[in-house]
């Protein structure tokens, strides 16, 4: 195997040993099991060790804002993984996997009209995070994006042939951002959109002007 010294720039690719590599698990997702050692920072080997990686391909949220209106919609809908949880039905921001050749912009103006009938007029890239990196490859590109909330009728969205229902929530910046506070929003990319509006709300509504 080759490997690549530090030249004190950290760790690499090339600094991990894979010694074995299944698929434990193939249908809606996919669980990939692995045995493999790494380098560690002291320049010595780590024991092998076996890890599982869930692999569901990679994703793309929006936050569908109105800069004139000063107004945000967020979307609710059952999450299996909040089943565990007191409160399984998540406030969130429009999501959805990315198909084969689709670009980010394309799934974030389609996901945007599917799931809150959103027509995206402007991007503004937020950034783009491993999503839960110690067990999943998933990196989701997040957008804000521009909007008209007039022209939102329907409270609620998705498509039936993939068992979608979504409640379509109007809400100001401000209830946005208690909610935000409180712990009513907690999923990943609406906190880190939410956040990145605080500070970026004011040149973002010069911008979009």
């Amino acid at each position: 195997m080759v490997t690549t010294k530090n030249n004190g720039t950290g760790l690499g690719k090339n600094d991990v040993e894979v010694l074995d590599y299944r698929i434990a698990y193939s249908g809606y997702f996919r669980i990939d099991a692995y045995r493999l050692r790494h380098r560690r920072f002291n320049g010595e080997w780590s024991e092998p060790r076996d890890y599982e990686l869930f692999e569901r391909g990679h994703g793309v949220a929006v936050l569908p804002y109105d800069p004139e209106r000063d107004q945000i919609v967020l979307i609710e809908q059952f999450r299996m993984g909040a089943l565990a949880s007191a409160q399984p039905w998540l406030w969130e921001i429009v999501a959805g996997i990315a198909e084969e050749g689709e670009s980010a912009e394309a799934v974030a103006r389609r996901e945007a009209i599917e799931e809150a009938h959103c027509k995206l007029s402007e991007l503004e890239p937020i950034g783009n995070v491993y999503v839960s990196p110690g067990g999943s490859s998933e990196r989701t590109q997040i957008y804000c994006g521009k909007i008209d909330i007039s022209t939102i009728s329907d409270a609620y969205a998705g498509l039936d042939e993939e068992g979608e229902d979504i409640r379509v929530h109007i809400v100001s910046y401000d209830e946005a951002v208690s909610a935000l506070n409180t712990g009513k929003i907690c999923s990943a990319p609406a906190v880190i959109s939410l956040q990145w509006l605080q500070l970026n709300k004011a040149r973002l509504q010069q911008k979009w002007a």
